[in-house]
């Protein structure tokens, strides 16, 4: 008989990350798009994880998928398995003194909001590296070691989320296209320009500055909005404004603000800190920097 004989193996943690991501998420699109893998990949960890079971956790349908009796009754525990292991993981970091502060932005923000505040944080935090990362959605906190975001959404009532400015929106130009523009019925005759994540600005600011008798004109689209600011200086054509974005821009006078409608979101620009690194002296002030440097 071995003195060492082969032990049951449970199951890959990839495999089990694949669905609890998927089951949270509500399905493997975007749960590939958290864990940063192709749909495919999820699809042959979740069929791994099952074969291995013995028995289905997804019912899959042309429509999409959706949890078995057995997939939805452990879920909870491995959302709570894997946000424990995530603050766990934190804790070492943060317990090591790790000397780079991560955050997240929205690409937007962070070229054109947090860049031109990056100088006076860093002479803050002396001692302490200031890394960025420009994300198209929001990184889960509690799993991803980024230590705080900033990224537009709707605010919530978590403590650890700071709404720092309602998004506010209207178009501008420049001073040239601006002297055309007596009424909005004359944006009829200029070039809309257009960001690819706010493809709806237009419709919003129409719709809410009861203008909805003018029909949205097509025009370039852009995949960063900086470009389509830079875009909008070089007298291009019309863009809707994101308020706290292009302030500097207005109050320069490169851009225009043509009419005084403004219309509202139903988003915020959100900082969001790690729940349990809130406390921690240089990302605090960091925090708090952020917050109090706003306006």
């Amino acid at each position: 008989m071995s003195i060492s004989p082969p032990r049951p193996k449970g199951p890959p943690l990839n495999a089990l990350r694949a669905f609890e991501a998927a089951a949270r998420l509500g399905g493997f699109t975007p749960a590939a798009d958290e864990l940063c893998v192709t749909p495919g990949a999820i699809s042959q960890h979740i069929k791994a994880l099952e074969d291995w079971a013995g028995a289905p956790l997804f019912k899959r349908r042309s429509q999409g998928v959706s949890l078995t009796d057995l997939g939805q009754s452990v879920v909870a525990e491995f959302t709570y398995a894997f946000d424990a292991m995530g603050n766990a993981v934190r804790a070492l970091r943060t317990g090591a003194a790790l000397s780079t502060i991560n955050i997240a932005a929205l690409p937007s923000v962070a070229q054109l909001w947090l860049s031109p505040r990056l100088p006076a944080i860093r002479a803050d935090v002396d001692g302490h590296k200031i890394s960025v990362t420009a994300l198209e959605t929001p990184p889960n906190l509690t799993r991803e070691m980024f230590d705080m975001s900033l990224f537009f959404g709707k605010p919530t009532d978590q403590t650890t989320q700071k709404v720092l400015k309602s998004d506010v929106i209207y178009p501008v130009c420049t001073p040239e296209i601006a002297k055309r523009l007596n009424s909005p019925v004359d944006l009829l005759n200029e070039t809309w320009l257009y960001d690819a994540l706010w493809a709806d600005d237009w419709s919003l600011w129409l719709n809410q500055a009861g203008l909805s008798q003018i029909s949205p004109q097509n025009g370039p689209q852009f995949s960063l909005y900086s470009i389509a600011i830079e875009e909008a200086k070089n007298g291009a054509g019309v863009l809707i404004g994101h308020e706290i974005l292009i302030e500097p821009l207005l109050k320069s006078g490169e851009l225009i603000a043509p009419f005084e409608r403004k219309a509202l979101t139903e988003n915020s620009l959100i900082l969001e800190v790690a729940g349990n690194t809130s406390a921690s002296g240089n990302l605090a002030r960091v925090a708090s920097m952020l917050t109090r440097n706003h306006d």
